[in-house]
């Protein structure tokens, strides 16, 4: 009867405790890790300097001088400076007219650079790689550029592959979000992560305001990400992933059509910024915030908000009226806040939307500065910077928000692993930054085009830009 007893009871007592082992250690199996990442840097010979930038500008035959007005107005406004990169079909010359293989050599360069160095550095082979997913927005190729890469460095068969595009700037959170994914369902991956955007076939060479504009802020660039779910590489990892939302007002017709790419009326192909694009960055961050906000925030200062904004609304017509709309602090719950280098009116938006200090701000500052808008990527070129700098310390809450064509907004919340202060990308220069102004030289070169009469204004072909 004992033994009965025994087995009437414990056999569902010890079915019950597998149950619950199983599923601790499935959810110990489905976090999300960063081993490593590596940005790409071209070479010097590739910086966009104010002399070799004006000569790119005058090489367009369809510019008059009010499209330089215009034009200089938003390069002395950008916040990019001297040592952006460009790629080399514009030092040939051939802006006008590239073609399919430099877009493909522009990516090569980049995948060769940093996923070399990434996987050297961590000692892993190509063949351990199990998922890998690359996102390029503005350039689709057959085979894929993911294929070229599983060719060149000989990956297995049954890697698991994700090639995406169009996605935009926001493409790096979605990546992420497809490897959560995968390590949701499988054990001990490894996942390789490559994000860049190809700037050859998708220089604009037309006179359309709104789309020269992506000519100022776009710049080459890349990054390669190791991740992985095992827990025999916990203890080397550098970021644990905690949140990811995604959000996407593209049924709103004005976020939808406020950035696309698009052919002007002479033909041209480029990239449409349009008036809206402020209004839908907005819409989009709000909603985005709203989501992720009671997921990353402490419940004390969710609860100071909530009591602000009653406090608010039951005092309304009252002599407060026409007082500061009360703001949640995301402060409270995270430590840096990595922004997407969209340009100068992008970082302060946001600055100003989540009351953010200029230490807060600086890290997309310099990025913008030091390496221009690198679309996807960019993102991780400013966490190279807090890195650099030493920002980065064991248990701080790192938020990153990135904007993409569609509209979307995406954000994700890491968690450091270790003290971080590797100099990466930056460990050339991070020794002068913040420099002491951020103000580029074009004004001072070509200021004086706001004097020249447009009925009597010309530019000879032998003229020597200063």
């Amino acid at each position: 009867m004992d033994l009965i007893s025994i087995l009437f009871y414990g056999v569902p007592l010890f079915y019950l405790l597998y149950l619950i082992w199983k599923i601790i250690d499935r959810k110990r199996h489905q976090n999300c890790y960063i081993l490593d990442y590596e940005c790409h840097k071209s070479t010097d010979d590739r910086m966009l300097s104010t002399k070799f930038s004006g000569e790119i500008i005058r090489r367009n035959k369809h510019l008059g001088l009010n499209e330089y007005k215009f034009l200089l107005k938003a390069i002395v406004s950008s916040g990019i400076g001297e040592q952006t990169y460009a790629p080399q079909m514009v030092f040939d010359g051939r802006e006008a007219c590239p073609t399919f293989e430099d877009g493909i050599l522009e990516m090569e360069e980049f995948f060769q650079d940093s996923i070399d160095k990434v996987l050297k550095r961590n000692k892993i082979s190509p063949s351990e790689i199990d998922v890998l997913v690359v996102n390029i927005s503005m350039l689709a190729c057959m085979p894929s550029l993911a294929a070229r890469i599983i060719n060149y460095y000989k990956m297995r068969e049954d890697i698991k592959v994700y090639n995406i595009t169009g996605m935009g700037c926001s493409a790096s959170l979605i990546s992420i979000n497809a490897i959560q994914s995968v390590f949701k369902n499988e054990k001990n991956k490894v996942a390789l992560m490559v994000t860049s955007e190809s700037l050859s076939p998708n220089w604009y060479i037309g006179n359309d305001r709104s789309m020269i504009l992506a000519n100022c802020l776009f710049r080459s660039g890349g990054c390669a990400i190791l991740l992985t779910n095992k827990l025999s590489l916990k203890n080397k990892a550098m970021f644990k992933l905690k949140q990811l939302v995604r959000v996407h007002h593209g049924a709103k017709d004005e976020s939808y059509e406020s950035c696309v790419q698009r052919e002007d009326s002479q033909g041209n192909i480029g990239f449409h910024l349009d008036k809206t694009l402020p209004k839908a960055a907005t819409r989009a961050l709000v909603d985005n915030l709203k989501q992720i906000a009671p997921l990353i925030l402490p419940i004390r200062e969710l609860l100071r908000y909530a009591i602000a904004i009653f406090m608010r609304k039951m005092n309304w017509g009252s002599s407060s009226k026409g007082g500061p709309k009360p703001m949640i602090n995301f402060k409270t719950g995270v430590d840096h806040i990595c922004l997407h280098t969209g340009g100068k009116a992008v970082i302060d938006g946001v600055g100003a939307s989540l009351n953010l200090s200029e230490y807060d701000l600086e890290p997309a500052r310099m990025t913008l500065h030091r390496f221009g808008n690198t679309s996807a990527s960019s993102l991780w070129y400013v966490l190279g910077y807090m890195e650099a700098k030493k920002r980065l310390k064991k248990g701080d809450k790192v938020l990153m928000l990135s904007f993409g064509a569609g509209f979307k907004c995406n954000s994700c919340l890491w968690e450091v692993l270790r003290d971080l202060d590797n100099g990466n990308v930056w460990k050339d220069c991070i020794d002068n930054y913040p420099p002491n102004t951020l103000v580029n030289p074009f004004l001072e070169k070509f200021g004086w085009l706001h004097d020249e009469d447009p009925d009597t204004f010309n530019i000879p072909d032998d003229y020597v830009i200063p």
